[in-house]
């Protein structure tokens, strides 16, 4: 089989692209498409209708994962994966997860145009609720396949305004079965924006990634006095906000000391929550993050003693709760190698990187050998409404995914992890 001879349609991605971003679209041209919202099934409901029109064997399975299989000339053989998700932030943009579902059905397309079948089955899949930014925590639909989630966690799972997974994913009509869930697999490959500054700034084209670096997500709450704005002396409060705004100023300069460590607040809460009155509770959440686990555990401890001491210095009351923990994940030097011989044969240039965000490949890597494929967000900014990749990168990052399926699709050997 000449690889070479078979080339992407530009266009058509583009195209898939800019029609996907009619769903959910928001005033200054992001998106708003939630997990299991009005917005989600309406999408959900194009992508079928594209899997079905490329002949694929369209299933979903209890946790509203689809998948789209095209059948290879052993029918036994373990599939080739690649896919992404469909759903985004509040205020997304159009590329984040959504390239790696529409360049899946590119290069499905693309087989079909040519007539290529390959040995092994490729399939291609939209994962439920990769953001997390409706039902929390992210990469619920991957991580249930990974068994990191218990169904009855996953199930039972409540939005902000109390609405029960179960029963959202049930309304959509996407509730599959069980039997439909994805086991046996050759390879997950997943291309993505970067989400990042890296490529962009040292003018590469295409990211190998070698692995994602672990999370620790902490949600803290401070409880003091609530009394008046305007008759509680400044030396006589017990101000719950005040006291967090300590904690969060003590938590990011712990982050400045530390190379490769990153530290985030981004969700506070303050009860009562009004003008005139001082805050009885507060209650924040930090995300820290670094490719080592050791160094992310031992200042994700750090933090915890700091702001236990800050706490007791003011004589207020604080709880840490631990909401979730991921370990950094290395992905297939395999894979990783044929991502990089992929650019080299189009001539595009390569860097080896780590993922600083966490995807859905992070738990399919769990499942099998897994890579993914990075390409430049222009000004590195992503979640956001001003998100945008190149056509030109686009075009780069869906060829090389085209040419690992083409080389992963026709081979016996299995892959080293």
């Amino acid at each position: 089989m000449k690889q070479q001879m078979y080339k992407i349609n530009t266009d058509r991605l583009i195209s898939s692209i800019q029609t996907s971003a009619k769903y959910g679209t928001l005033p200054n041209g992001g998106l708003c498409r939630l997990t299991l919202s009005d917005e989600d099934q309406q999408i959900r409901d194009l992508f079928m209708i594209w899997m079905k029109e490329c002949g694929l064997e369209v299933r979903i399975d209890d946790f509203g994962n689809m998948y789209g299989r095209r059948e290879g000339k052993n029918r036994d053989a373990s599939p080739v994966v690649i896919g992404s998700h469909l759903d985004t932030q509040p205020k997304g943009g159009k590329y984040d997860g959504v390239l790696g579902v529409m360049a899946a059905l590119e290069v499905v397309r693309t087989l079909n145009d040519d007539n290529v079948l390959t040995e092994r089955p490729i399939e291609i899949v939209n994962f439920t609720n990769e953001e997390g930014a409706r039902f929390e925590p992210a990469m619920l639909g991957s991580g249930a396949l990974a068994h990191a989630f218990p169904v009855e966690f996953v199930m039972n799972m409540k939005d902000k305004d109390g609405k029960i997974f179960s029963e959202e994913l049930e309304k959509t009509g996407y509730n599959g079965s069980t039997e439909n869930r994805l086991k046996d697999l050759y390879c997950f490959l997943e291309l993505h924006i970067e989400q990042g500054p890296v490529l962009e700034d040292s003018g590469t084209s295409v990211g190998a990634v070698i692995g994602i670096q672990g999370i620790s997500c902490l949600e803290v709450t401070v409880n003091g006095r609530t009394s008046h704005a305007g008759t509680t002396p400044m030396n006589n409060r017990k101000d719950a906000l005040l006291l967090a705004a300590k904690m969060i100023q003590e938590t990011y300069k712990t982050a400045e000391t530390v190379p490769g460590l990153l530290v985030t607040v981004g969700r506070i809460q303050a009860s009562p929550n009004v003008t005139n009155s001082l805050a009885d509770q507060t209650v924040f959440s930090i995300d820290i993050r670094h490719p080592e686990d050791a160094v992310r555990e031992r200042y994700t401890n750090e933090i915890k003693e700091k702001l236990s001491t800050t706490a007791l210095i003011e004589k207020m009351e604080m709880h840490i709760k631990d909401i979730v923990e991921m370990k950094a994940e290395i992905f297939s030097k395999d894979i990783i190698g044929e991502i990089e011989a992929a650019a080299e044969k189009h001539g595009y240039s390569s860097l080896r990187l780590i993922s600083g965000a966490g995807h859905d490949a992070k738990y399919m890597n769990k499942m099998a050998p897994t890579g993914m494929i990075f390409i430049p967000s222009v000004g590195g900014i992503s979640h956001c409404e001003e998100e945008f990749s190149e056509d030109a990168d686009i075009e780069k990052g869906a060829q090389v995914l085209l040419e690992l399926v083409l080389t992963f699709a026709n081979k016996e050997k299995e892959l080293n992890r």
